[in-house]
């Protein structure tokens, strides 16, 4: 067993991920760099130094996920961070045009029902499943903590407002994925409180990465911020929490 705690973050080779990563290592964490492609995954992990370990996982892959979790329990022991960060916004990318051009592509009534099931693929059952595999480690593991990766333009209540200034771009793909995300992640809580083993999700904010085609406005080392906050919250801490940087609530 390592004589480190030990954190896993997927999605980790790039943007948010791999800044959440760089975070856990100077924090004293052994990280695990979740990458669908490994070679993506070393190069992060090298990147990152000596304590990030590449790991290759693709969420929606039954066997890479097995494997990962195989791996994960032979080589390190023990896992007391799951951080899953990993999640795609869409499949057909349309070059130069905005978050709203694209999501009027995306609506209830025209929306591709194969790129729906594409993006919640990642965004929600490639979630549960790699939960579902990493879980018997976290329970060997004292104290141990998820932490999921969501994202404001899920809430409800808040597109419920129309005053909401994003509310127009609410939609079955990405956005409801979220919406979807936050209860899976609330079943998790509930299911494991009477464990000790805190869930939270988080929301990164408007952050400039690929996922938005840099449109962003928040830099990657505060998009990454409040997962790590969260990540190394002690044990008697609420769980099921749904927070933005500086542990604001997000409204359900």
């Amino acid at each position: 067993m390592s004589d480190k705690p030990v954190a896993l973050v997927t999605g980790a080779n790039q943007g948010i991920g791999l800044q959440i990563a760089k975070d856990m290592v100077a924090n004293g964490f052994t990280v695990l760099v979740g990458s669908r492609n490994l070679e993506r995954g070393e190069t992060a992990a090298k990147e990152i130094g000596p304590d990030a370990y590449a790991l290759q996982l693709d969420v929606t892959d039954a066997a890479s996920i097995a494997a990962a979790a195989e791996r994960v329990r032979v080589e390190f022991g023990r896992l007391d961070v799951l951080i899953q960060n990993a999640a795609i916004s869409h499949v057909t990318r349309s070059e130069g045009a905005t978050i709203e051009e694209r999501m009027q592509g995306s609506r209830p009534s025209n929306v591709s029902i194969d790129e729906m099931r594409t993006v919640w693929d990642t965004n929600v059952f490639g979630v549960l499943a790699v939960f579902q595999a990493m879980l018997p480690i976290l329970r060997k593991t004292p104290g141990a903590r998820i932490v999921n990766v969501s994202s404001g333009v899920g809430s409800l209540t808040t597109n419920s407002d129309k005053a909401f200034h994003y509310r127009a771009i609410f939609g079955p793909v990405y956005p409801a994925s979220k919406t979807a995300l936050n209860a899976i992640t609330l079943a998790m809580a509930i299911e494991l409180e009477p464990e000790g083993i805190r869930v939270s999700m988080v929301s990164p904010g408007f952050t400039k990465t690929n996922l938005n085609g840099y449109a962003g406005t928040e830099t990657l080392e505060q998009g990454a911020r409040e997962a790590v906050r969260v990540a190394l919250l002690g044990p008697d801490t609420p769980t099921g929490t749904f927070t933005r940087w500086e542990g604001e609530t997000i409204p359900w």
